[in-house]
């Protein structure tokens, strides 16, 4: 009597097993057969052309599969990363290392920041920077300037008021370039340059007198918005504001008042360019009416005030 409930519950357990081997089998079924409907319909759906594109594709091992991905992964990065790129998505310029600068000013005789704003320009291309070069002129200027300039003309221009005038010599090589309309014009665009910039004192960055860039060095790295920064850090912000000090006072580097889309140092190059010749501006003298001459002072009501008290 105690065999009969054990015996009865096997029985029971083996019938429930068989039903729920039934039940997976059905669902298997249905899944199967719901796999096969949606297939059949993307197969009405796909063009006749991507399908035989299917077909014909290799299979792929799961391995083979994860290095292609990887390997495309790879590009990608690679592709965006890249100076060109950069360039062209974002608009940034590309980095130009020194070492392509150099090699262009060697091919050219331009000057480095000429050569580094080519290979900007042609996004580190030295063929195209060169092309850049001497579409500007700037590849051929170079080039003429060792040779001795020695002729030319002193010019001078009085401001209206007669409050303001300048005098300016500029040089080229030949007295046939010095009596021409361009070579006059170009004289006379610099002397009324000179009479609206007040503070300018020399002709090129390198005229600037070394006790004032050293006193404005000095100047700079003890201002207190750079106390805090590392010292090569230091170093570098001061040099690039004195530069940029030293710049302001330079007659070359200023924007040219008859196009201001250029600076008088662009201004000189291009004229080179087209005229042929060697041409430096080598002095200038501004005078101001009056300036230098301490003024006396009187005070209007105490002017008032004595003439009174003759009275």
């Amino acid at each position: 009597k105690k065999k009969e409930p054990a015996s009865t519950s096997i029985s029971e357990t083996a019938v429930q097993e068989k039903d729920d081997a039934s039940a997976s089998a059905q669902k298997v079924e249905e899944a199967e057969s719901s796999r096969v409907a949606h297939d059949d319909a993307a197969a009405e759906t796909t063009p006749v052309g991507d399908l035989k594109e299917e077909t014909e594709k290799p299979l792929v091992s799961s391995d083979d599969s994860s290095v292609e991905v990887e390997k495309e992964e790879k590009e990608a990065v690679k592709k965006k990363t890249t100076p060109n790129n950069v360039a062209k998505d974002t608009g940034v310029k590309p980095v130009i290392g020194a070492k392509l600068v150099k090699e262009l000013r060697e091919q050219t005789g331009a000057g480095m920041m000429d050569c580094k704003k080519a290979l900007q320009e042609s996004e580190g291309d030295l063929t195209k920077a060169e092309e850049w070069l001497r579409a500007k002129g700037i590849s051929s200027a170079a080039k003429k300037s060792s040779r001795i300039a020695a002729e030319g003309m002193v010019s001078s221009y009085i401001h209206a008021g007669s409050r303001i005038g300048v005098l300016v010599e500029v040089n080229c090589e030949t007295d046939f370039v010095a009596r021409g309309d361009q070579f006059k014009e170009l004289v006379q665009g610099l002397a009324m340059q000179i009479a609206a910039s007040p503070n300018v004192e020399y002709v090129s960055p390198d005229d600037a007198p070394a006790d004032y860039v050293e006193g404005e060095r000095k100047v700079e790295m003890q201002k207190e918005d750079l106390a805090s920064k590392p010292e090569g850090i230091r170093e570098k912000i001061v040099e690039g504001r004195v530069q940029k000090l030293i710049n302001e006072r330079a007659l070359l580097e200023q924007d040219y008042i008859m196009d201001t889309n250029k600076t008088v140092r662009d201004a000189v190059t291009e004229a080179i360019a087209s005229i042929g010749e060697n041409i430096k501006v080598r002095r200038f003298s501004r005078y101001v009416l009056g300036e230098g001459i301490e003024k006396k002072q009187e005070n209007f009501a105490e002017e008032v005030e004595q003439q009174m008290r003759k009275a």
